[in-house]
C-alpha cells in the first residue's frame, strides 16, 4: 500500500496529472453533498496531455458537466492492488464545493460516510432522499436571442434558421424567451409577414452616432417566444438585410449598433405578458451584428449596477464575417471611451492600403469575445477550426485565449417544416416505411425543369449562396468530367455575378443534362431536397450547414467536404463495415475537395487546390510549376522550398482522390442498391431536432450564470 498527502493549497480548472500520480487518471463521481466531495481512482492509458480525464475523454473540471472550484486542506490517496489486478482508491477534499450544475438538489441529503464504497445514485427526473422520490425543480432562464435574422420573417443563411427554430424549442421547454430583431420593411408583399405583430407604444432615445436616434418595438407572441422587432427608418429599404444588388450598405455598422442598444433596453421597458423579462437574463448575441451586447453590459449597464445578474454568450456562425470598420468610427458606438482596447484591431502591414495607412480599425466581433461570458459554436468541429490559423481569420490567438470558455453544439432543423411525409411543397410524399414517393418527386423535379424524365439517372442537386466559400470554381473545375457521365445536375442559388454567368452559360451548353435556378425559391429547395438522389457541398469551410441535414431527412445522399459541421453530422459510409440492417455503415461521402487550400495561402495565396480530375493533374503541377518559376525567390530559405517540393510531389499523388466521393457515390448509386437505400434510410432515421441541441444549450446557459461574470 502507498499513500502519500497533498500540502494545502487552491486548485482550480485542470489539474497536471504529475501532482497526484503519474500512472494513473481520474474516473470521478462526484456526489451532491455540502463540504465534500468524493472521488474513486483506477489505471486508465496514459495521457499525452498531462490532464485528468473521465472515462469519456474530456477534460475533468472542465467539460464534463461540472466544474470545480473549491480549495484543498487534505488530500489522502490510499491505493492497493487486489487479485484482479485493479486499483481500489479513494481521496476525500474537504473544502468548499460549487458544481455548475442546474439541478437543486437538498440540503438534508444524507452524507456519505464511507467514500468510495457507498453511492449516491442521481437520477435525471429525481433523487432518492429517505425512501421517496423527489423531483427536483426545473431550472428555466428568461433567455433573449439578439440577431440580425431570425425566419420566418428575415432569413438569409443558416443564421435565420437557427434563430427562427432554437427559440421555439426552449420556449417549449419551458424558459421565457424574447427575440430581438430588426423590423425589415421592403416596400413589396413580403412585409405582410409582420402583419401580426404590433407596436406596443414605447419609444426610447439611443445615444450614439453624435445624436439621438429615437427606436420602437413591435411585439408578435407566436409559439410561445416573444418576437420583439426594432423599428426604425434604417431598416427601411429594399434588399436583403445586408445589402443590395450595388453590394453591403454603407451603414451596417450604424443599424446593428442601434440593434444592439435596442436589444438591452428592451428587458428593461417591455412589459410582455404583463411583465417586463427584468434584468436577470441570458443574452444569445449571433454573431458580429449582434456583438455590441455583451460589450454594452460590461461598459455601460454592469458598472451602475444593472444588470449585474445578467450574463452573455456569444454565438459564432461564421468567423469570417468580424463587423471591421475604421477605428475612428469607435465613438459612435456608444462605448465609453476606456474601453477602446477592447475592439481595437490593427491589420497586418500586408494587408494595408498603403505605406501611410496604420492599419487602425475596430472589430465588433473581437469585442465580443474578449467580453462575453461564454462563447458557443454551431458545430463541434468548428468550435476547433476557429483555433486554427486557416479558420480564425486574424482572431484565432484570441479565441484559442479563451478556449476553457468555448463549445461546440450542431444545429437541430425544424422537422416540421422539413418532413417528406406531409410538405405541402412536394407532389408526393414518401417515408422510411415507403420510399416509393420519392421517385415521383424525382420525375416531377425533372418535368418542371425541363429534364428529360430518367428514374435511372443520378440526379445531383446544389442549394446555396454562389461564393468562394461554398466551392462553386471546385464545381466549376470538374463539372467538364462530370458532364461526361450519364448524370443530370440541378443549382439553386444567388450570388456572385460570375457565378450566376456561368451557371445560365452552362446551362445552355448542357440543354438535357443541366439546368441552373439563379435566385432563391423554398418551394423550389424543397422539390429539390425530395426529387434529387445526391446533395453536393463542396464547401471550403462550413460552421455547421443545414442543407446536409436537409437532404439526409428527406433520403438524399449528401456529398460533402470533410471540414467543420459537414464532418459532424455526416459519417462517412462504409461499405465494408457491417450495420443493424447489414448495409454497411455512414450517412454519406466525405471529401478532400480543398485540403491544401490552407497551405497556398500561407505561401502568399499562391494557388488554391480544388476538386480535379486525374486528366488534369499534370495541367495543375504544370501551372503550380509555372507560377513558381515567375514567383520571386529570394526571400525564401532553402527548407521552404523543400517542403513546397515534397508538397507538390503530393499533390500529384493526391489529386487523384478529388472527385472520388462523388464517383464513388455514383458507382453505389448505380452498382449497389441495397447499401444505396440503407444509406437513405439511416440519413432519414438520423435525429437532427432541435431537442438534443437545446439540453446542450440549457447547459451551457447555466455554465454561464453559476460563474460571476467575465467582464
Amino acid at each position: 500500500m502507498e499513500s502519500f498527502t497533498l500540502n494545502p493549497c487552491n486548485f482550480r480548472g485542470i489539474y497536471p496529472l504529475k501532482t497526484l500520480h503519474s500512472s494513473r487518471k481520474l474516473e470521478y463521481r462526484a456526489f451532491k453533498q455540502v463540504g465534500y466531495a468524493y472521488f474513486s481512482l483506477k489505471p486508465q492509458s496514459s495521457s499525452n496531455d498531462g490532464r485528468y480525464h473521465t472515462s469519456g475523454g474530456f477534460p475533468l473540471f472542465s467539460q464534463a458537466g461540472y466544474c470545480f472550484s473549491f480549495t484543498i486542506h487534505n488530500l489522502n490517496i490510499y491505493s492497493e492492488v487486489n487479485t484482479d489486478e485493479k486499483y481500489l482508491a479513494k481521496c476525500t477534499a474537504m473544502g468548499t464545493l460549487g458544481m455548475e450544475k442546474q439541478e437543486k438538489y437538498s440540503e438534508d441529503e444524507t452524507k456519505v460516510k464511507e467514500a468510495g464504497r457507498e453511492e449516491i445514485q442521481e437520477e435525471e427526473e429525481g433523487s432518492v432522499v429517505e425512501g421517496q422520490v423527489t423531483t427536483p425543480n426545473k431550472v428555466t432562464y428568461n433567455t433573449i436571442f439578439v440577431t440580425s435574422e431570425a425566419a420566418p420573417y428575415s432569413k438569409t443563411g443558416g443564421l435565420g434558421d437557427v434563430c427562427g427554430s432554437l427559440p421555439i424549442s426552449l420556449a417549449a421547454r419551458g424558459h421565457r424567451v424574447m427575440v430581438v430583431s430588426p423590423r425589415y420593411i421592403h416596400g413589396t408583399a413580403a412585409d405582410k409577414i409582420y402583419a401580426g405583430a404590433f407596436d406596443v407604444n414605447c419609444r426610447i432615445k439611443v445615444n450614439c452616432f453624435g445624436g439621438v436616434q429615437e427606436v420602437a418595438f413591435f411585439h408578435e407572441y407566436r409559439a410561445g417566444v416573444d418576437w420583439v422587432f426594432v423599428d426604425h427608418p434604417s431598416y427601411h429599404r429594399p434588399g436583403t438585410p445586408y445589402g443590395d444588388s450595388f453590394g453591403a450598405f454603407g451603414d451596417n455598422q450604424f443599424r446593428f449598433t442601434l440593434l444592439c442598444h435596442a436589444a438591452c433596453e428592451a428587458p428593461l421597458v417591455l412589459p410582455l405578458g404583463g411583465y417586463t423579462y427584468g434584468e436577470k437574463c441570458l443574452f444569445l448575441a449571433n454573431d458580429w451584428h449582434a456583438g455590441l451586447v455583451p460589450i454594452l453590459l460590461a461598459s455601460k449597464y454592469r458598472p451602475y449596477g444593472v444588470y449585474k445578474d445578467a450574463r452573455s454568450v456569444l454565438v459564432i456562425h461564421n468567423m469570417a464575417h468580424q463587423g471591421v470598420e475604421p477605428a475612428v468610427t469607435y465613438k459612435n458606438l456608444g462605448v465609453p471611451p476606456h474601453w477602446y482596447g477592447a475592439l481595437e484591431w490593427v491589420f497586418p502591414e500586408w494587408a494595408r492600403a498603403h505605406a501611410l495607412d496604420k492599419g487602425e480599425a475596430v472589430n465588433i466581433l473581437k469585442g465580443a469575445i474578449v467580453s462575453s461570458d461564454r462563447i458557443l459554436t454551431v458545430s463541434e468541429g468548428y468550435s476547433w477550426e476557429i483555433t486554427t490559423v486557416e479558420g480564425g481569420y486574424g482572431l484565432n490567438e484570441l479565441i484559442t485565449s479563451r478556449k476553457f470558455a468555448l463549445n461546440g453544439i450542431i444545429n437541430g432543423i425544424d422537422v416540421s417544416e422539413w418532413d417528406p411525409s406531409t410538405d405541402a411543397h412536394l407532389p408526393a410524399h414518401y417515408s422510411i416505411d415507403d420510399l416509393s414517393g420519392k421517385v415521383q418527386c424525382k420525375m416531377s423535379l425533372q418535368r418542371e425543369l425541363g429534364l428529360p424524365v430518367k428514374p435511372e439517372c443520378p440526379l445531383i442537386g446544389f442549394i446555396g449562396r454562389l461564393d468562394h466559400q461554398k466551392g462553386i470554381d471546385i464545381i466549376q473545375a470538374a463539372f467538364p468530367e462530370l458532364m461526361q457521365d450519364d448524370v443530370q445536375f440541378v443549382m439553386l442559388g444567388s450570388g456572385d455575378s460570375k457565378y450566376e454567368s456561368w451557371m445560365r452559360a452552362t446551362e445552355v451548353a448542357y440543354k438535357d443534362k443541366y439546368r441552373g435556378w439563379v435566385g432563391f425559391n423554398v418551394p423550389i429547395s424543397h422539390r429539390i431536397t425530395a426529387g434529387c438522389d445526391i446533395l453536393l457541398m463542396p464547401s471550403r469551410f462550413e460552421p455547421c450547414g443545414l442543407n446536409q441535414l436537409y437532404a439526409m431527412r428527406y433520403g438524399t445522399i449528401p456529398v460533402v467536404h470533410c471540414t467543420g459541421g459537414l464532418r459532424d453530422t455526416v459519417e462517412t459510409y462504409n461499405s465494408f463495415s457491417t450495420g443493424p440492417d447489414g448495409s454497411g455503415t455512414g450517412t454519406g461521402y466525405e471529401g478532400p475537395f480543398n485540403d491544401f487550400n490552407g497551405f497556398f495561402r500561407s505561401y502568399h495565396d499562391i494557388k488554391s487546390v480544388g476538386f480535379c480530375s486525374l486528366d488534369e493533374r499534370e495541367y495543375v503541377v504544370g501551372e503550380f510549376t509555372f507560377l513558381l518559376l515567375l514567383h520571386e525567390f529570394s526571400g525564401w530559405s532553402d527548407s521552404d522550398l523543400f517542403k513546397l517540393i515534397i508538397l507538390l510531389i503530393t499533390l500529384a499523388f493526391r489529386l487523384s482522390w478529388h472527385g472520388q466521393a462523388i464517383r464513388d457515390a455514383l458507382k453505389t448509386y448505380r452498382e449497389h442498391k441495397p447499401s444505396w437505400l440503407g444509406l437513405m434510410k439511416r440519413g432519414m432515421d438520423r435525429d437532427s431536432t432541435w431537442d438534443t441541441a437545446a439540453a446542450q444549450y440549457e447547459q451551457v446557459f447555466g455554465w454561464a450564470l453559476t460563474d460571476p461574470p467575465y467582464c
